[in-house]
């Protein structure tokens, strides 16, 4: 059956979205690109996007409601249904899933009582697994409302949800402190981080993500992050946030004392 027509906001609700959709639109040159922070303003109303706040977009843009579907259901950061107060995600592509996000990943299922996707009974927690998020370096990685918990365990992860959940404090490894997933969405809408020390908070890749940029501006890399082989081991500079697994590994293609000895391209 076809679905009726979505409710429209609250008149006082609507009039407040209004406003801030004014200010949104008002950066482009053309209303249909603020599409995109138009729905993440909707999301942090309701903490999903409803056909409401798809409609909503869709009047103040003229578009029809299938054009803002169409975007609402093409990125995965634009969540359809109810979710927790914080999205914890657990990044299970290759090499997070090699140093134990997968192991992570369930831990955290069987401690919370939920799947993928899904959202703790007290609204919480909701819980997914997660693509690559450039954060190699400090694998395994786990997000929180897309701020960075690097270098997790099982059993670090487990507490962090636990705190998430007892409302005690949580410090993100980097950047940004953490706010509830509908104020990260107004802050992707594009709207300022008004929290006391919030802009001034940062944080950055780690050394050996940063080597290509450094080559690519012309600039002097880092100093390495192990030692070359025969020579004596550097001082590493203080406060220098190092990954887990920077060390080479003693197999037959990296050490030349391995008994199998080290592995010859074809012809040499």
């Amino acid at each position: 059956m076809p679905q009726l027509p979505a409710p429209d906001y609250p008149s006082e609700v609507r009039t407040r979205l209004e406003s801030d959709a004014r200010q949104i639109i008002g950066r482009y040159p053309d209303s249909r690109s603020a599409l995109l922070p138009l729905l993440h303003l909707v999301q942090s109303e309701e903490g999903h996007v409803t056909r409401t706040g798809m409609r909503f977009c869709a009047e103040v843009l003229d578009l029809t409601t299938a054009e803002v579907t169409a975007v609402a259901t093409f990125y995965s950061m634009y969540r359809r249904k109810p979710s927790g107060d914080y999205q914890v995600g657990v990044c299970t592509n290759t090499l997070c899933a090699v140093m134990g996000g997968d192991a992570i990943f369930d831990g955290l299922k069987e401690h919370l009582g939920v799947g993928n996707g899904e959202t703790t009974g007290d609204g919480k927690v909701t819980l997914e697994h997660i693509e690559c998020n450039a954060a190699c370096d400090f694998a395994p990685v786990v997000m929180v409302n897309w701020e960075f918990f690097d270098n997790q365990t099982p059993e670090s992860a487990r507490r962090l949800v636990d705190d998430l959940r007892a409302g005690r404090p949580v410090e993100p490894t980097r950047g940004a402190p953490l706010c509830t997933f509908k104020e990260t969405a107004r802050i992707l809408a594009g709207f300022p981080d008004e929290r006391p020390g919030a802009v001034e908070a940062t944080g950055g890749a780690g050394p050996a993500s940063l080597v290509g940029l450094q080559l690519a501006k012309g600039e002097a890399p880092q100093p390495r992050v192990v030692h070359p082989r025969g020579a004596a081991p550097r001082d590493e500079p203080p406060g220098e946030h190092l990954s887990s697994h920077d060390a080479p590994q003693d197999t037959s293609a990296s050490d030349p004392a391995h008994p199998a000895g080290p592995v010859s391209e074809e012809g040499e």
